[in-house]
């Protein structure tokens, strides 16, 4: 099935150090799904003194270029961000709709339970549905959550986004030798190439469980994430 963008008028699109390099066109239709991928534990693992690349990293993000839009959300800080980008990604970076760091995230004012130095945030879709930030190279209402997968492997970080836009593959390390979920005939990859050809990201997700659980009322310490919820709700 071929891939239809309709595009009208340009914006600007940044780099993932903010300048602006190039003219974009405004995405105002599309078929292609949003692809909005994570950095550390997904294709990397970032150290305290290097950053390992995951097994066929270059070969997967070759993959989700061609058939998404696709853009990176970490939870890191942007210089930390900007670097590991560049190292990932080399040129293919320039192809990123938009790289967001920790600062679009959302503050609980909570920490993650079992590492209590590290804040606990939140990636909001609706930030992106919604264009939190107006150089979004979309019209908004253009992506939604019919249309859009957010890729992490922490669970919680979708604590508020609707049910079934996100999907949470286990952790990588570089202490894992065999990893091939990003290979051609990876866990990941398989799955993703399944998305292709689903015309709805919610329907596939519940049809198709992956990776780890959802935060809901069914999960374990839902006392903890409930108090979170509602927190973030009132602000």
């Amino acid at each position: 099935e071929q891939q239809k963008v309709k595009k009208k008028r340009t914006t600007r699109k940044c780099s993932s150090n903010g300048n602006v390099v190039k003219v974009r066109e405004l995405i105002t239709s599309t078929d292609k799904k949003l692809l909005v991928l994570d950095l550390n534990g997904l294709l990397v693992d970032i150290g305290k003194k290097s950053c390992t690349k995951r097994p066929y990293c270059d070969e997967f993000l070759k993959f989700c270029f061609e058939n998404f839009h696709v853009g990176v959300w970490s939870s890191r800080k942007k210089s930390n961000v900007n670097k590991v980008v560049k190292y990932v990604m080399g040129d293919m970076k320039e192809n990123l709709l938009f790289c967001w760091d920790v600062s679009h995230c959302t503050e609980t004012g909570f920490k993650v339970i079992g590492e209590w130095y590290k804040p606990l945030v939140l990636k909001e879709l609706k930030k992106l549905w919604n264009k939190y930030e107006p150089d979004l190279p979309w019209q908004k209402g253009v992506f939604n959550e019919s249309n859009t997968l957010l890729l992490d492997d922490s669970p919680y970080k979708a604590l508020c986004n609707p049910l079934y836009t996100a999907v949470f593959p286990s952790s990588y390390t570089r202490d894992i030798l065999k990893d091939d979920s990003l290979g051609p005939r990876g866990g990941l990859r398989l799955y993703l190439e399944g998305l292709l050809l689903a015309g709805n990201v919610q329907k596939y997700v519940e049809q198709h469980p992956f990776g780890q659980a959802a935060i809901t009322s069914r999960s374990p310490l839902w006392d903890f994430y409930l108090k979170v919820s509602d927190t973030v709700a009132t602000k």
